[in-house]
């Protein structure tokens, strides 16, 4: 462990990668503050592109982008009301009522420490907490990791959205799509329809890029003409440490929740970032959130970044996504023959910590760039969506080709960037369905191999220890909505769209 740590370090900072991370940096930060290109959709649309590259190089590009994007949305959301990223829609109560008061530098100012600060700590917990939790991992056999798969799944069903229903549906859905192709076990052709290219399944990067790139590359042309407009010079003035001191009792509760959300699969940044301010101004209710205080900007600063780190956690030690973006990393990892799991510390250790030590830096690098970026980004932003959209395009159409040189993939990109579209008019959550695709697979090879285990019976879910208890957590996950209408009280919900 001790040599995977320091030589992954040190491949951290190769010429190669040094570039790539600080390229990866760049792109997330972009990414982020740029409404209606989120971190999520800047993976998506990198993802093709890291195909040729080494996996370590890969994964450093990728991580970055989504580590500093989960940043960048807050500066939007602080100059314009209007969130860069679903991740910073909480950090609008006050960021932009500090800027309306003409505290736009302070705002920025403690969201980039509040972001740096919670990014650093989850990122290091993520170097502490997961070769551990990875070698627990370790007893869980099939039926195990069908119980937690299934978990995963419901989970984000029935907590990260205001509608269970229409997430457990997606789920399915994403679950369905594994299924097209040849069978693995048998041969047999599934789904086909007859279509001779559709054995080989549905790209996972269509469907991706699809949903969340294209998808929003079409609101993008409704209106072509709008931008953002601001005056004068953009600064940022961060915190000093007497103010920071005064504000460190909302970190000790914002930062451990971030990371027990994060942890948890299919919540997402977004939710901690809610659910800690909503923590922090129902505890200091004399702070008075919503008026314009750095405390309404540190709580949900803090909490996303971390939950952004701890989304990874589940990621490397179970091969478990923890958040939509995370969902993409996970095809990204399986494409490059690499499966993340219990086994990924011991059998590639040089690359599992050169992607932690990669995202360590990421989170320290936006103390260190985003006030440089941020004075010259603002001006980037009176650039018409009718531009930046059919940029967007061509970059998703450019990746999906190269992925298998086919043009039915391209077909399939605009397809489901009509899917994605129509899906979000009508408020249907796109996460549960990117889970689904992804964990399709591994969904199927554990159940049909517990199966044939127990000679078809399946109680061995319920029987085995580990496996009945996350079945019980996962059954109180579901009920938890329906209990909550028997008792005629609504559970505030938050819709998760990372």
């Amino acid at each position: 462990m001790f040599e995977g740590i320091i030589e992954g370090l040190m491949n951290v900072f190769t010429p190669l990668n040094f570039a790539t991370l600080l390229i990866g940096i760049i792109l997330g930060m972009f990414a982020g503050a740029t409404p209606g290109v989120s971190g999520t959709m800047m993976v998506a649309v990198m993802m093709p592109f890291t195909y040729k590259m080494p996996p370590d190089t890969a994964f450093i590009l990728l991580s970055a982008i989504y580590a500093t994007s989960v940043f960048s949305g807050s500066i939007t959301a602080i100059l314009f009301r209007v969130p860069g990223a679903p991740e910073a829609s909480a950090t609008v109560f006050d960021g932009y009522e500090m800027t309306k008061k003409g505290l736009a530098h302070e705002a920025l100012g403690w969201s980039i420490f509040s972001s740096f600060l919670g990014g650093t700590i989850g990122a290091l917990v993520l170097l502490t907490l997961t070769p551990p939790l990875a070698e627990a991992a370790l007893l869980f056999e099939s039926p195990e990791t069908f119980s937690l798969v299934i978990l995963a799944l419901c989970a984000v069903s029935a907590l990260a959205v205001a509608n269970p229903i229409k997430a457990i549906i997606g789920a399915f859905f994403g679950l369905w799509l594994s299924t097209i192709g040849l069978d693995p076990m048998t041969g047999i052709s599934r789904f086909s329809f007859g279509i001779p290219f559709l054995n080989a399944g549905i790209d996972f990067i269509s469907v991706v890029l699809g949903l969340f790139a294209v998808s929003e590359v079409f609101r993008m042309v409704q209106d072509p003409l709008g931008m953002m407009k601001i005056t004068g010079e953009v600064k940022t003035v961060l915190p000093k440490l007497k103010a920071i001191k005064k504000v460190s009792p909302i970190y000790s509760l914002t930062i451990p929740v971030g990371l027990g959300i994060g942890i948890l699969p299919g919540i997402g940044a977004t939710t901690a970032a809610f659910v800690s301010y909503a923590l922090a101004s129902g505890k200091w209710r004399d702070k008075k959130f919503g008026t314009g205080i750095p405390e309404g900007i540190a709580a949900p600063e803090s909490a996303n970044n971390a939950a952004a780190m701890g989304a990874m956690i589940p990621l490397f030690a179970f091969g478990i996504p923890g958040s939509a973006t995370t969902a993409i990393l996970l095809g990204g990892l399986i494409f490059h023959g690499l499966r993340p799991g219990p086994l990924l510390f011991s059998q590639f250790p040089v690359f599992a910590y050169t992607v932690i030590f990669g995202a360590i830096f990421a989170n320290i690098s936006i103390i260190l760039i985003s006030p440089i970026f941020i004075r010259y980004f603002v001006k980037l932003l009176q650039i018409p969506k009718g531009i930046l959209g059919p940029l967007i395009l061509i970059l998703c159409i450019g990746g999906t080709f190269a992925v298998r040189n086919n043009i039915i993939d391209v077909w399939i990109l605009f397809i489901f960037g009509i899917i994605g579209y129509i899906l979000e008019e009508y408020k249907w959550p796109l996460a549960p369905i990117v889970m689904g695709l992804v964990l399709g697979e591994l969904t199927e090879r554990n159940l049909r191999r517990s199966l044939l285990v127990s000679g078809g019976n399946p109680m061995i879910f319920f029987t085995r220890p580990i496996s009945g208890t996350i079945l019980a957590i996962t059954i109180i996950l579901l009920l938890i909505p329906l209990l909550s209408k028997i008792r005629g009280k609504r559970i505030p919900i938050i819709e998760a769209k990372e």
